[in-house]
């Protein structure tokens, strides 16, 4: 490969980390030609970017940006895919969904943290996403106020029914 091709390919991927705000570091060298197709037609579904790189250009990217991502660098080996994404679990859930399946999970810089090995899957499902919390949020918010109309409903019927009971008498 051209030096001048490398260099393309390395600011790709360094644009690809500016862009996406996060991305997972998989090993999919045991899926076979069909699996490797329904991967990443799940992964466009779910707007995941889906790219096989070649280790030492990814840790060009790396190094070429602003942020430090030398904790990633030992996971640097052998067969790499990585998944880009906007949304912190998406990539998560397409590897739990799939188990050991699909991609064996290497690392991941997820919510601005740095996840080592394929042991932090469960952390990584777990984070919710920024619609997910404000719409916990909002439940949040809404639930005292539910319950006082609830109460004011509950207890205008209490005191209508003992009304009509006292006026009867």
């Amino acid at each position: 490969m051209k030096k001048e091709d490398k260099n393309l390919i390395i600011n790709k991927l360094a644009s690809y980390v500016q862009e996406y705000e996060h991305f997972y570091l998989t090993d999919i060298a045991t899926l076979n030609a069909a699996k490797t197709s329904q991967l990443r037609r799940d992964c466009s579904k779910q707007d995941i970017k889906l790219l096989v790189v070649k280790n030492t250009l990814l840790r060009k990217a790396f190094e070429s940006l602003d942020k430090n991502y030398e904790e990633l660098y030992p996971l640097l080996k052998g067969n790499t895919a990585i998944m880009f994404s906007n949304a912190a679990n998406a990539p998560a859930k397409l590897i739990d969904k799939y188990k050991n399946e699909i991609p064996k999970l290497k690392g991941a810089y997820a919510q601005e943290s740095f996840f080592i090995g394929a042991n932090t899957l469960k952390d990584l499902v777990n984070i919710k996403s920024k619609n997910e919390l404000i719409g916990d949020v909002i439940a949040l918010l809404q639930s005292p106020a539910k319950n006082v109309i609830s109460a004011l409903q509950s207890g205008g019927t209490t005191i209508h029914g003992l009304l009509t009971t006292l006026s009867e008498k």
